[in-house]
């Protein structure tokens, strides 16, 4: 079951974190892997890992938020099977604190990456019969969070986003589904927490942890399981679908 066996994969953001975790994933499960990411560094040590581990990868170093590196990245591939827009930066600041430049920094990565991925991707599955879509939304589309008005907006985006490609192209045999993940312990988190509170380090993870229901933070992996099951044919009658993934933060009061 969940074998993606000779499928083209590109994953958006794959260099680190939840891009990388499903990259692994779905090399190891048979996808040819096309990371897309900014950061050469990260990128290449993926693909690295996944070739010595007999998986087959490459990266690209593509601003999403570029239409034409966009098109010219997926040309060159050709054919894709499976599109994961995982690519996303995170902003800090309420609607009164948020600067335009961050407003539009933030809705040029999150919504604008993946409005071009979708429009350099969609052609090509059209051509071949057929793909599968998987945005990376957030419980940020769902609930209100503190300080995550950019942030969120995208992300709200994102979901309504899945919505109308699954709509538009039913016909098409494109499924599009997304994943809403709350916090995930990530090198990003652990950043984070060093940067804003080099001093207790420990105690602010701990509190972040037991801020999600289940009482600690999802793990990479956890959200690569569900994201290649959503593009897998086991998952074939299923589009137009988002999945929050979040130790029971939305649903589960505590």
């Amino acid at each position: 079951m969940f074998s993606i066996q000779n499928k083209s994969a590109i994953i958006t953001g794959g260099g680190s974190g939840i891009g990388k975790a499903i990259a692994e994933l779905f090399a190891k499960q048979g996808a040819t892997v096309h990371i897309i990411d900014l950061d050469e560094q990260s990128a290449s040590a993926t693909v690295n890992e996944i070739q010595q581990n007999g998986g087959k990868a490459s990266y690209h170093i593509c601003d999403v938020s570029k239409q034409q590196q966009v098109l010219d990245v997926f040309n060159s591939i050709g054919q894709i099977d499976i599109l994961v827009n995982n690519a996303g930066i995170a902003h800090v600041g309420a609607a009164a604190t948020t600067s335009e430049a961050d407003f539009d920094r933030v809705m040029n990565v999150n919504v604008k990456g993946a409005y071009n991925c979708l429009f350099a991707a969609i052609p090509l599955m059209k051509a071949k019969g057929g793909g599968v879509i998987l945005n990376t939304a957030s419980i940020a589309a769902s609930v209100g969070l503190v300080d995550r008005f950019a942030y969120s907006t995208s992300k709200g985006a994102i979901f309504a986003m899945t919505l109308s490609v699954a709509r538009d192209y039913l016909h098409d045999n494109i499924r599009c589904n997304s994943i809403s993940p709350a916090r995930v312990h990530t090198p990003f988190v652990d950043g984070f927490i060093a940067k804003n509170y080099p001093d207790n380090q420990q105690e602010i993870f701990e509190k972040l942890s037991k801020s999600q229901p289940i009482g600690r933070m999802g793990k990479p992996e956890e959200i690569a399981a569900l994201a290649l099951y959503l593009c897998s044919d086991e998952a074939g009658f299923i589009t137009g679908c988002d999945y929050p993934i979040d130790g029971g933060f939305i649903k589960i009061n505590t």
